[in-house]
């Protein structure tokens, strides 16, 4: 298939997990794309799955310098951008005792602030139409304990899929977010659950989820792929839930 076919794409936080697969797929589609990345082991992992001929850029979500660098590099690579797949972030789980003002501005900054100055430097180069897709969470609307911080960037995040439609749609820049449940993915990983509980937490989490399994980032980025093609041209300010049923608990 080529649903994306030559369409210009950055994904951000696309060296491992759902942001790799989705430049998987996106490549796959016949998209042209750029991914970004933070972590020098997981970009040259990145380069070498993905190929030579895909810029990984690295640039920290948490600096507005770095985003808005990224901007002028992506001008000067396409010229314009017709998809932006925003997915960059990270998920800190700990009870409102452990959270200080530094850790609270630094979630913050990654999640909602760069990405929010990330698109405004790129207001210039989105051709017209584009698609941005953002990468939230079922977290921006369920109350899951020691998620207070996380789950407050995520419904930042998610409701600028509605407020920016709304405001850029004249200039032909729709917005649609994806929001996954427990998704099988490195993510995890960085939770800091000691191995020896990891096994019974995943238990526990899969009790939760009616389709009784994590999620796949692959089903993750078929929805992705939907909401950066024209199939969904009149898909604006909306949002996928991807989760196998895990709201229904909720």
């Amino acid at each position: 298939m080529t649903r994306l076919n030559g369409k210009r794409t950055l994904i951000t936080g696309g060296t491992s997990g759902i942001g790799l697969e989705a430049a998987r797929q996106f490549l796959n589609e016949g998209a042209r794309v750029i991914v970004t990345g933070n972590n020098p082991d997981t970009i040259a992992q990145a380069r070498s799955v993905l190929g030579a001929e895909v810029p990984v850029i690295r640039a920290d979500s948490a600096r507005v310098e770095e985003q808005q660098a990224l901007a002028a590099a992506v001008k000067e690579h396409y010229g314009q951008l017709d998809v932006a797949f925003l997915n960059a972030g990270i998920s800190i789980w700990q009870p409102i005792e452990s959270w200080t003002p530094e850790a609270f501005d630094r979630i913050f900054a990654i999640n909602v602030k760069g990405p929010y100055f990330l698109t405004q430097a790129l207001l210039p180069v989105f051709a017209n139409p584009a698609s941005v897709v953002l990468n939230t969470s079922i977290n921006a609307h369920v109350g899951a304990a020691t998620s207070s911080v996380y789950g407050a960037t995520k419904a930042a995040f998610l409701n600028l899929s509605k407020t920016l439609s709304a405001e850029l749609l004249q200039r032909g820049i729709r917005f649609n977010a994806v929001s996954p449940g427990p998704i099988d993915t490195p993510l995890y990983d960085k939770l800091g659950v000691p191995d020896a509980y990891r096994e019974q937490v995943n238990r526990d989490i899969i009790a939760g989820i009616p389709a009784g399994r994590f999620g796949s980032a692959e089903e993750v980025v078929k929805a992705v792929v939907y909401l950066a093609s024209d199939d969904s041209a009149w898909t604006i300010g909306s949002e996928i839930v991807v989760d196998g049923g895990r709201m229904l608990n909720m």
